[in-house]
């Protein structure tokens, strides 16, 4: 069913790889206007050209930024029916282990950012007419581990913010809506940059936690925000779609 998404202008961020650019060539497919953000420049710029879409270079952490995106948005576009928060980073490690510094950075990409384009982009979202949210949070916000302290707080942060801004949604509009995405591990950059200082059959060890035995696809997490994105789901707000093959059933 094509068309899904036809005259709707989408802003998603870390657009470059993985999650970000699997759903931008979704969304394409079904008729939307994309816009890609994402901190790396050359990457970003590449997907752009590949996809023919509009790309602004974007550090997802610093609300000033966001501010100038949200100003371009609209001088460009004119409009924004979908906000898609999906740029994060990974990281592994104990209470003990983490480093201050590390969570600061985890909380600041991970979370704060989600904040910032809710707050900066619900503005125009509002006068732009119906509109979705999708924050990108993982099943790790849901399920915990003894080494991703930082990351589990985070994502459990955007689990909540998202229910928050939902909640605010409906009560001065009910045009926007606001939910939240939760994949298992899935095979994306974040996953091998995760992985790279560990031992070669940590892949295996977290394919045997998933009860249907195997990671999850980019496109399995596209189709998903392609749902909550388009009007098919106008009444799902302040909800969170988990994508975890099982996992949290256990």
């Amino acid at each position: 069913m094509a068309g899904r998404l036809k005259n709707k202008v989408a802003l998603i961020t870390g657009g470059a790889q993985g999650f970000g650019k699997g759903i931008a060539s979704k969304f394409l497919a079904e008729g939307a206007s994309v816009i890609i953000t994402d901190i790396n420049k050359v990457n970003g710029e590449k997907t752009a050209s590949e996809l023919g879409v509009k790309f602004f270079e974007h550090d997802v952490g610093d609300h000033k930024r966001w501010e100038e995106v949200v100003i371009a948005v609209q001088d460009q576009v004119g409009k924004l029916n979908i906000l898609v928060n999906n740029a994060g980073i990974g990281h592994m490690g104990n209470v003990e282990q983490t480093s201050v510094e590390d969570w600061d950075m985890v909380h600041k990409v991970d979370l704060d950012s989600v904040f910032y384009g809710c707050k900066y982009a619900l503005p125009l979202m509002r006068e732009s007419g119906m509109g979705s949210i999708v924050n990108i949070s993982s099943i790790s916000g849901i399920v915990a581990g003894h080494n991703f302290s930082a990351y589990n707080s985070a994502k459990a942060g955007v689990r909540h913010l998202t229910k928050s801004v939902a909640l605010h949604c409906a009560r001065t509009t009910d045009l926007v809506r606001c939910n939240s995405v939760h994949p298992v591990f899935a095979k994306t950059e974040i996953l091998e940059a995760l992985l790279s200082d560990t031992s070669s059959g940590m892949l295996e060890k977290l394919e045997k936690q998933i009860p249907v035995r195997k990671l999850a696809e980019i496109e399995d997490i596209a189709n998903a925000v392609l749902f909550l994105a388009s009007d098919e789901s106008k009444m799902i707000t302040g909800s969170e779609l988990v994508i975890d093959g099982g996992l949290s059933a256990q």
